[in-house]
């Protein structure tokens, strides 16, 4: 009897282990046939992949760093998962069939939201509201209404919101010469009209015509206005319109993880820093700015070139910074006289010049010397200021209005609760300095404090302009 029940219990183990065994080797295998959420394989990878562009609005290369609004978009949401960012810069025309084909994870391109867009992909709450904009070279005539279109070519990008709302102009009976390049972003068609080139052979034309008009979102053609300024800007062809990420429809995960991302970056100030680091002031500069800085940069700046690259060398600055400051101090000109007294390239006065130790404030190579040495004796100052870019901005904003004001400035942060080590609570309390319940209570008084706001402002506008140029080839 004990030896049958041994035989049994020992069968009921086995029997027992193999239903274990079996049982976990389907649940084994139906784990790995079950393909993972966008969102779980991404935490899983620790990757995430970016649809973009390479351009001035999404995506670019400068001195070895990447840069673009939608980058660092993209470059705060990996951060936000705790995963590393991939870019993919498929062409416009391919930027959709790389999210389908599961090539990226999501698109961040400056994407407009629209019903035929959405049916096909999950879009993620809009983060900004923009126009499509008529835009034409400066020697053309405005188009001032859509009836106007009959008799002018327009040239626009595949795959765009910009040729959904084309074909419904067309739609409505108006006749419409259109031309739709598959190989051409709406930057390129930018570009093209501000130089005056002829369009290549394209889907619908194969004849070789100068381009004059396009179209292009409010946000891009400001944007690139700075870069090219022989475009301009018409009336709007369409109501607003909301640009936002893309997923694929199943991706709600992912989608939901973007709500919340974004809700989160609105709230605390960051989106606004990146979107006024791209954005801030693009509409402030009227084209005779414009055009007058771009030929000074053919006419005036080589001469000077070489010099501003071996003192920024020498002091650790960016060419390009500097040669912007010079620009906003003078245009340019040796000769330029404030009516402050303030002489020279780099607007030095009498007391600057004898503490340098130079002679001659309008000797451009002495006045550059100098002013790009004092600028960096401002800079090592503020040793609090740990954020590189916004301690070379104290610097400039003391080389403008004095060293004193901004330290008068930096107490008023400190009263009000601000971080006084930070540009952007400066960049406040500096325009208090003009009001005389704020100077009469700090040590050395009055100053017109907006001014070295706007300074700082046009200079970072001007070198944005000659970075662009940089990473154009320019």
């Amino acid at each position: 009897m004990k030896q049958l029940f041994e035989k049994y219990f020992l069968l009921f183990i086995t029997i027992s282990l193999i239903i274990a065994l079996t049982a976990f080797i389907i649940y084994t295998r139906r784990q790995e046939s079950t393909p993972l959420d966008s969102l779980s394989r991404i935490l899983k990878s620790g990757k995430i992949r970016v649809i973009t562009q390479n351009n001035a609005n999404c995506y670019y290369i400068y001195r070895g760093e990447p840069m673009g609004f939608e980058y660092e978009l993209a470059r705060e949401f990996a951060a936000f998962l705790e995963v590393n960012l991939e870019i993919i810069t498929p062409s416009w025309s391919d930027i959709f069939y790389t999210l389908d084909t599961k090539q990226g994870d999501f698109i961040a391109a400056g994407v407009t939201i629209t019903d035929k867009r959405a049916q096909k992909m999950l879009f993620c709450q809009p983060y900004m509201t923009v126009q499509q904009m008529f835009i034409y070279h400066k020697s053309k005539l405005p188009i001032e209404s859509i009836e106007e279109l009959p008799g002018r070519t327009i040239h626009i990008s595949d795959s765009t919101s910009y040729h959904e709302r084309l074909l419904e102009i067309k739609e409505s009976g108006i006749d419409i010469d259109m031309v739709v390049h598959d190989d051409l972003d709406p930057e390129d068609l930018l570009r093209m009209i501000s130089e005056k080139e002829v369009a290549p052979s394209s889907k619908s034309s194969s004849s070789d015509k100068e381009i004059s008009y396009t179209i292009a979102d409010s946000n891009i053609a400001l944007l690139n206005r700075r870069y090219y300024p022989d475009i301009r800007i018409g009336i709007p062809i369409h109501e607003k319109e909301y640009i936002g990420w893309a997923v694929k429809p199943d991706d709600i995960e992912l989608s939901d993880k973007m709500v919340v991302f974004f809700d989160i970056i609105k709230s605390n100030g960051v989106y606004d820093k990146i979107y006024k680091k791209y954005y801030g002031n693009v509409d402030e500069f009227d084209y005779f700015d414009l055009l007058k800085f771009h030929e000074r940069l053919e006419t005036r700046l080589p001469r000077y070139k070489k010099v501003i690259m071996k003192e920024c060398e020498k002091y650790g600055f960016d060419w390009r910074m500097i040669a912007a400051m010079i620009y906003q101090e003078s245009h340019f000109d040796p000769k330029a006289r404030s009516k402050t007294g303030v002489r020279g390239l780099m607007q030095i006065t009498e007391e600057t010049a004898s503490d340098m130790g130079i002679s001659n404030r309008r000797d451009p190579v002495q006045s550059m010397k100098a002013g790009i040495a004092y600028l960096k004796q401002l800079y090592h100052k503020f040793n609090g200021v740990n954020d590189t870019l916004d301690r070379i901005k104290f610097a400039m904003a003391s080389y403008n209005i004095g060293y004193a004001h901004v330290l008068d400035a930096q107490r008023l942060a400190r009263r009000q609760g601000l971080d006084a080590n930070k540009w952007s609570s400066i960049k406040k309390t500096l325009p208090l300095l003009a009001k005389k319940k704020y100077y009469t209570k700090v040590k050395y008084g009055y100053a017109r404090g907006g001014e070295p706001v706007k300074y700082i402002e046009r200079i970072f506008m001007y070198y944005d302009i000659l970075k662009q140029k940089a990473h154009s080839g320019g």
